[in-house]
């Protein structure tokens, strides 16, 4: 009887589903932005929001800041912020983003003391893509895309 039974509570767990893993990681960011204003991250809830580390002496980062701007100002439920993260003067970025413009705001990440919800950069650039419920979707090391954008969020325009 007991052989019986345990193999009975053994066929009810392997039919039952796997427990879940743990949930994703949520952020918490809030940054002033170069222009003064403060980006809060929990104010872009139900949207797609994409955390962009970058500097301005990184190659990588200035070949897709242009395409990244073109996304959001194309995705009216994307949101974006460049994270500069660099030691450098604020007229410096400021002096870049005149010639490089971009949709989304800037603000400047201090290298020695990063935002404490974010893991450190160990390189650049590094993109988070952060659900419309606040979860961490999509890490992405290197550069990114309009399409590595659109396969992660599922947009099939």
């Amino acid at each position: 009887m007991k052989t019986l039974f345990a193999s009975l509570v053994l066929a009810i767990a392997a039919a039952l589903p796997a427990a879940a893993a743990d949930p994703p990681a949520r952020l918490e960011l809030s940054i002033k932005t170069l222009d003064g204003k403060t980006f809060d991250l929990a104010e872009h809830k139900g949207r797609w929001v994409i955390l962009n580390f970058w500097a301005t002496w990184c190659s990588p980062c200035i070949k897709e800041l242009p395409e990244l701007s073109r996304f959001v100002a194309a995705h009216k439920n994307v949101r974006a912020i460049g994270l500069a993260y660099e030691d450098t003067e604020v007229a410096e970025i400021k002096a870049f983003l005149a010639k490089h413009p971009v949709s989304f705001p800037i603000a400047q990440v201090d290298t020695f003391d990063p935002p404490k919800s974010l893991e450190t950069p160990r390189g650049l650039p590094t993109t988070y893509l952060v659900a419309p419920d606040g979860s961490i979707a999509k890490k992405f090391m290197g550069p990114i895309d309009e399409t590595m954008l659109r396969d992660a969020m599922g947009i099939k325009d």
